[in-house]
């Protein structure tokens, strides 16, 4: 008898929950939400090497603000940040451009890869790649250098065996 007593006082059947209680404890419909584009991720289907669009929406999400570069950090592979010029082409869309090419490199990107980004403000973008199979790519770094602008070569993360 008790688990029954338990069901007929479960969820929804409280005091003042119910329909006509005056107050609701249901959140805002999506549409008074405000936009917020943390996360997101691209598909590589065309050449891994060139400029890669990022999507409208985070574009938006960044309010007007074009930063001249961003700065990526692989996840896992140390501190290093990777500087990256943004294009913008005037009518949203966002791309990695000079410096793209050596990141991608670097943490083999490669045709159907699925590439992940996390904003974390300041114009830093943590990235996770995962390849073809869905699997994340995990890489660590033996470099202590944090600074590539003084490095023209490229240094890859080593990829665990």
């Amino acid at each position: 008898m008790a688990s029954t007593s338990r069901t007929r006082t479960g969820r929804g059947r409280g005091r003042g929950r119910g329909r006509g209680s005056g107050s609701s404890s249901l959140p805002p419909p999506p549409s008074t939400l405000p936009l917020i584009i943390e996360e997101f991720f691209i598909v590589v289907y065309e050449d891994p090497l060139v400029k890669k669009a990022l999507p409208k929406k985070f574009a938006d999400y960044l309010d007007g603000q074009e930063p001249a570069k961003v700065y990526l950090r692989a996840a896992d592979c140390g501190p290093r940040l990777w500087t990256v010029e943004v294009l913008f082409d005037g009518q949203g869309r966002m791309y990695l451009d000079k410096g793209w090419e050596k990141f991608a490199i670097a943490h083999g990107v490669d045709f159907g890869c699925y590439v992940h980004f996390k904003y974390e403000g300041d114009d830093v973008l943590t990235v996770k790649v995962f390849d073809g199979t869905m699997c994340r790519r995990y890489y660590y770094s033996d470099d202590e250098d944090t600074d590539d602008e003084s490095d023209d070569d490229v240094k890859p993360c080593i990829h665990p065996l």
